[in-house]
């Protein structure tokens, strides 16, 4: 049975300007919340943790240790 990467998380590395995709999948959990962040949505990262984020204001928090 083929597995289709509509349901995968994908896999990512973090850079200051985007991102690189090293396991296809369309989405990635946040961080904070666990919720699926569709690719193209994926606005809010951290390069050196290496986590996304759903929103700026969860980044924010974690950022500052709140979350």
């Amino acid at each position: 049975m083929l597995m289709s990467s509509a349901d995968r998380a994908a896999t990512l590395i973090y850079g200051p300007n985007g991102f690189r995709v090293v396991k296809n999948g369309t989405f990635v959990p946040c961080a904070v919340t666990g919720e699926p962040i569709p690719l193209e949505e994926l606005t809010y990262w951290s390069v050196e943790r290496q986590e996304a984020y759903s929103s700026a204001e969860l980044s924010t928090k974690r950022l500052l240790g709140e979350a």
